[in-house]
């Protein structure tokens, strides 16, 4: 009789504090999710440098995925144009233009706060030559000795600073050194496409996803 007096105090017990843990507001949330967030942009940039004594113009478009807000992995375009006077004639353009293709990278450093400071490598291939067919130049000297056209390997370092105006949109506004390969172009005393560049950007997407769903705000 004991025994089942023991045990029936037990079982209204358990009862007892079973109800009052239900009942309760209260709880101990266990959030195991790294905070990782990732994000995927569009971007479109204006350049301007210099190119034999004379301006050079260009604008840049890149697609990118963003690795933790940390570094960027993408495409990048850029075409250039540059009114040049080293051909005496007036019957050809004295234009030289072109552009390159290639992977853009970017480290990213102080990524939390609104300005951020990245350093940015572009590594491609493309292509520089006058704005014409290259009829106005003789056939056996452009074949022979120069072309009109050449094919240009593009190495470009630089350093950015980064405004993050929100979850969507980013404004960049930075310098850049290109290295490329020598070349030679009809009449033309530019034998590389070295050189700086400054330019101011934009870039729309979702620099964030992935946030931590979990974690409690302020």
């Amino acid at each position: 009789m004991e025994n089942k007096n023991k045990l029936l105090l037990f079982f209204l017990l358990a009862f007892s504090l079973l109800s009052k843990a239900q009942d309760t507001t209260d709880y101990i949330e266990f959030n195991d999710r790294n905070n990782v967030v990732n994000g995927v942009y569009l971007g479109l940039s204006a350049i301007y440098g210099e190119l034999g004594g004379e301006a050079l113009y260009g604008g840049q478009f890149k697609i990118a995925y963003v690795a933790d807000q940390k570094f960027e992995v993408g495409i990048e375009i850029t075409g250039f144009q540059s009114d040049q006077q080293f051909i005496t004639s007036s019957t050809i353009e004295n234009k030289l233009t072109g552009g390159y293709v290639g992977t853009h990278l970017e480290p990213i450093l102080f990524s939390k706060r609104k300005v951020s400071l990245s350093f940015p490598l572009f590594i491609g291939l493309g292509a520089i030559g006058y704005t014409n067919n290259g009829d106005d130049f003789d056939n056996d000297f452009i074949e022979k000795e120069y072309e009109d056209v050449k094919a240009i390997f593009v190495l470009e370092p630089g350093a950015n600073a980064l405004f993050n105006i929100s979850r969507y949109l980013q404004l960049e506004a930075g310098i850049k050194y290109r290295i490329t390969n020598n070349f030679n172009l009809a009449t033309s005393p530019i034998k590389n496409f070295n050189g700086f560049s400054a330019g101011i950007g934009i870039k729309v997407g979702v620099f964030n996803m992935g946030r931590n769903r979990y974690k409690k705000k302020p």
